[in-house]
């Protein structure tokens, strides 16, 4: 289970034998990015982030030993890779059969592949009794390279605040973490035929994009720390939302450029209008999208919301909690 500074995977060493006789099962939350909170880098760290791990969707495989490799579900040739990854950072065989149950929309703003890669690294950990961080692997794995969110969600949960990245290229320090209000529902809001800008293309967009405003910056870290923070705290929705609201103008136009305005797919872009017109405070993009949310503080509002918006097109909508603990690691 989640532990501050990381999951305890680790079990005695033992044998190939054992190993062989026993399977670890993983479930891994999905995370939203609500935005950056220093592009302007002008005090020596950069990037920072505030997000969220959500229930769902999520990642579940299970991993039992074998004479070789072998991979079964969704996402087969992202898993191999991790593995192949994984297996040289431990220093065990890929001697492994590995089943994916359920895998995270790739390329959708849920940060689907740091948890399949932590989930895959996870498995091999507690499969040969190694030790395990998220921290240790985010080299190994090319995770982590922006954002600290994504390694927070998969060992805390929560709503995760980190303090950027330094040049030392070591993984952004998780600055805060607070349990997000259980009462709170996040409507998600995805485009069946829409990805959001990843590999090469998201390199490029970091590279072009002009120097982010200082007094920008600036302006975020006050709402983050002044406004969403205490209200989470105090589980006052409508501060909550208004504040990720403005956070997400603030970067969103910032990257319009590079997504085709302030949100990447039209039609997540004409839900949230309509969104914004019934007077929800909390809305916007996860991450480079295409996926939407909206921030509900009821089970009854966030269904209300989506019997309204539910109608035929490519997008489908999902109720999502807050989740307040990490991946769960299992051994059967």
């Amino acid at each position: 289970m989640a532990k501050a500074e990381g999951i305890d995977v680790s079990e005695p060493a033992r044998g190939r034998s054992e190993a062989a006789s026993r399977s670890v099962h993983v479930h891994a939350p999905a995370r939203l990015h609500f935005g950056f909170l220093d592009l302007h880098g002008g005090l020596g760290r950069r990037f920072g982030s505030i997000g969220l791990a959500i229930d769902a969707p999520g990642v579940r495989l299970t991993a039992s030993a074998a004479d070789g490799l072998s991979v079964s579900g969704p996402e087969e040739g992202r898993v191999r890779g991790y593995v192949h990854a994984a297996a040289s950072h431990l220093g065990v065989a890929e001697s492994v059969a590995i089943r994916v149950e359920e895998a995270i929309p790739a390329h959708a703003g849920f940060g689907s592949g740091t948890q399949l890669a932590l989930s895959v690294a996870a498995a091999l950990a507690r499969l040969w009794g190694k030790p395990f961080s998220a921290e240790d692997f985010s080299n190994a794995l090319d995770r982590g390279n922006r954002s600290g969110v994504g390694l927070s969600a998969f060992t805390e949960g929560g709503l995760i605040v980190d303090g950027g990245r330094d040049a030392t290229g070591a993984p952004p320090p998780v600055i805060a973490r607070l349990a997000y209000p259980d009462p709170w529902r996040v409507v998600l809001i995805l485009d069946r035929d829409a990805t959001g800008i990843h590999g090469s293309r998201e390199q490029r967009a970091f590279a072009e994009l002009p120097r982010f405003p200082e007094r920008q910056a600036a302006e975020i870290c006050r709402i983050v720390l002044m406004q969403v923070m205490p209200a989470a705290v105090l589980a006052e929705p409508q501060g909550f939302g208004a504040g990720i609201t403005q956070i997400q103008r603030l970067i969103g136009d910032h990257f319009a450029p590079h997504q085709g305005g302030r949100y990447a797919s039209p039609a997540v872009a004409e839900a949230l209008r309509t969104i914004a017109d019934q007077g929800v405070a909390g809305y916007g993009q996860s991450s480079w999208g295409p996926t939407g949310f909206a921030l509900m503080p009821s089970e009854a509002d966030a269904r209300a919301l989506v019997a309204g918006l539910d109608r035929p097109g490519p997008l489908r909508f999902l109720i999502a909690r807050g989740r307040n603990t990490g991946a769960e690691i299992t051994t059967a």
